[in-house]
């Protein structure tokens, strides 16, 4: 008996931890149990397959076979090769999926490669057989383990196509010198068995949320000037390729759901209804457009005829504020998501991985704007980058998580840094509250949408620090954390959070200079949204300078106060701000005396 309680238990809490296949049920996904599941992901881009951007090498390399090539010409096979080893190692590790766990995700969606899997059909010893890599199923049930010890469903993605699915050269890794996807009928046959020999390998695991059959199509099938597909009206082909995968997908798995995505980057569902399975799911990818019922209007069409659910399979690349709004709208119409990418080398993203020492000298040979590394510089380099890539050498961006969830659900603010007034304190002007454009701060631009204006906009026009519509670039000020607010318009404004410890006066100072010398900045502070003391003025003699302006003492009631910085004219740059109690309120010209004294020693201790 003693014996056994254990084996009982063990198997009680497995029942209770599992959750069964996701299924198709009317319009919704469910789990085993019949429970509704709203997917919340992330997509693994950059692991198994680089796209030249995600590694600052736009007009550089317009794929990955491109990018290793020019690696091997600096350091050699067998260091390119230790490189890539390197790489898949350490991209994504057990520590990545618990974190995305911990920060709310239920999945991610594995961008794979199908040369991880099989050989490129002109390698192929046997044209008739297909030859089956170890490595890249060895990775995805490492990935799986780890999915399923964090309770979160994994999606395969076939990223990249054998042949190449379109004329977007980078996301699929398209050699351009030999027959795409849709020109070769052997690419085809190949991408078939591979999901055939996926759907053998996993057809019994629960915690593969299903798979996505084709990454992003965009290919003109008998539109010749529609050159990623979108205006094709039949999609003839693509239908066909989807409905052979999945047909052979069920003589070896009929339990999980497949993915399906349209042509024009799985945006262009002509010609692919009526549905051929009763468990898919259709895929639409979202990219720089506005975020209201309209961008998605003809995805809710199909949703209503086809009685089918739909999934937001790729989104991001934007800004904090385009995020929540996104996110708002596609949960407010009960559609899952999936986010991009989880890391790459920019700070748009949950983590940021930290360019190493000699990146940038190797990215200006490449280039041709500098001299070539050493053999032995640049295989350094590289390792480094590959060491860089490992979740505890990257930078953490927790405002972009608040805004995908938090920021979601909540209007509220929350400090980006605690301070509380029991002395002077420095507040710098990057360290906003964090929460809603519009409620934490105010800014001209702060998203990009050109898909739908046809305008560049941008939002951080100095792409440092943060992910808000706020534009923060470097500071080179005596003292700072190493950013400042520029690029400001008249009627923007960044808010902060202060604890006050009791009723009293504090004399407020600006760090700041203006950005145009024929220009006059002014700053008003407000304190829970009523102005208080006399605006702070830039002298002309700041332009280009950093100057400190101090204000009227002002007074904070005991508790949480929310203190507003708003640009009321000129282009202000911003670099700190502080506070500094005052004890006894003086007369004007003693008070001033009084408070002059006190920040320059507190100035002078900070240093």
């Amino acid at each position: 008996m003693k014996k056994a309680l254990p084996c009982l238990l063990l198997f009680l809490s497995l029942q209770c931890f599992a959750q069964g296949f996701l299924r198709v049920q009317g319009k919704t996904i469910v789990n085993g149990k019949g429970e509704e599941v709203l997917l919340r992901g992330m997509g693994l881009g950059g692991w198994m397959l680089q796209e030249p951007y995600m590694l600052q090498m736009n007009g550089i390399a317009p794929n990955q076979v491109t990018i290793r090539r020019k690696i091997t010409e600096l350091i050699g096979d067998k260091a390119t090769a230790r490189f890539y080893d390197a790489w898949l190692a350490n991209h994504c590790t057990r520590a990545d999926i618990d974190s995305m766990a911990v920060w709310g995700f239920n999945s991610v969606r594995l961008a794979m490669h199908y040369n991880l899997f099989t050989l490129p059909v002109e390698q192929e010893p046997d044209s008739t057989k297909n030859t089956w890599i170890e490595k890249g199923f060895a990775l995805t049930d490492s990935l799986l383990d780890w999915c399923r010890d964090a309770r979160i469903y994994l999606i395969l993605d076939l990223h990249a196509a054998p042949g190449g699915q379109g004329n977007d050269i980078p996301i699929s890794d398209r050699d351009t010198s030999r027959p795409s996807l849709w020109q070769s009928p052997a690419a085809q046959n190949k991408t078939i068995a591979l999901w055939k020999e996926l759907a053998r390998r996993y057809a019994n695991e629960e915690w593969i949320g299903g798979y996505d059959l084709i990454n992003e199509p965009n290919w003109p099938f008998e539109d010749p000037s529609s050159k990623n597909g979108c205006s094709e009206k039949n999609n003839r082909e693509l239908k066909e390729l989807l409905t052979a995968i999945t047909r052979e997908i069920r003589k070896e798995d009929t339990n999980h759901i497949i993915f399906i995505e349209g042509n024009c980057w799985a945006n262009n569902y002509n010609g692919m209804f009526p549905l051929w399975d009763n468990n898919l799911v259709v895929s639409f990818h979202k990219y720089w457009n506005r975020n209201d019922e309209a961008s998605i209007a003809q995805f809710l069409k199909i949703r209503e005829e086809q009685q089918v659910p739909l999934w937001l399979g790729e989104s991001g690349e934007n800004s904090n504020a385009w995020y929540t709004d996104a996110i708002s709208l596609v949960e407010k119409n009960n559609i899952g998501w999936a986010w991009w990418p989880l890391k790459k080398l920019g700070a748009n993203n949950p983590l940021q991985v930290p360019a190493p020492e000699g990146y940038a000298k190797l990215l200006k040979y490449w280039r041709g704007e500098g001299p070539a590394p050493s053999r032995e510089e640049a295989e350094a380099t590289l390792m480094q980058l590959a060491k860089a890539l490992r979740i505890e050498n990257n930078k953490l961006h927790r405002g972009v998580i608040d805004a995908m969830f938090r920021q979601v659900r909540s209007g509220e603010v929350r400090p980006y840094v605690t301070r509380t007034l029991s002395q002077q304190v420095i507040i710098y002007a990057a360290d906003y509250d964090e929460g809603r454009s519009g409620i934490s701060y105010s800014d001209t631009e702060s998203g990009e949408y050109w898909v739908a204006t046809q305008k560049r906009t941008g939002w951080n026009r100095g792409g440092q620090y943060r992910n808000d519509g706020v534009d923060i670039g470097l500071c080179n000020d005596s003292l700072t954390n190493g950013y400042y607010v520029g690029w400001t318009e008249p009627g923007e404004w960044l808010e902060y959070t202060v604890d006050v410890p009791a009723d009293g006066w504090y004399t407020l100072s600006l760090r700041a200079r203006e950005a145009r010398p024929d220009s006059l900045g002014v700053v008003s502070v407000l304190v829970n949204g009523k102005e208080m003391g006399k605006a702070l003025a830039l002298g002309t003699a700041s332009a280009g300078a950093w100057q400190t302006v101090k204000g009227d003492a002002i007074r904070l009631a005991r508790g949480r106060q929310q203190l507003r910085l708003l640009i009321t004219r000129g282009n202000p740059e911003l670099n700190y701000f502080s506070l500094s109690p005052v004890k006894k309120k003086k007369t004007k010209e003693h008070k001033a005396k009084n408070d002059d004294a006190q920040y320059r020693n507190a100035t002078d201790e900070h240093r």
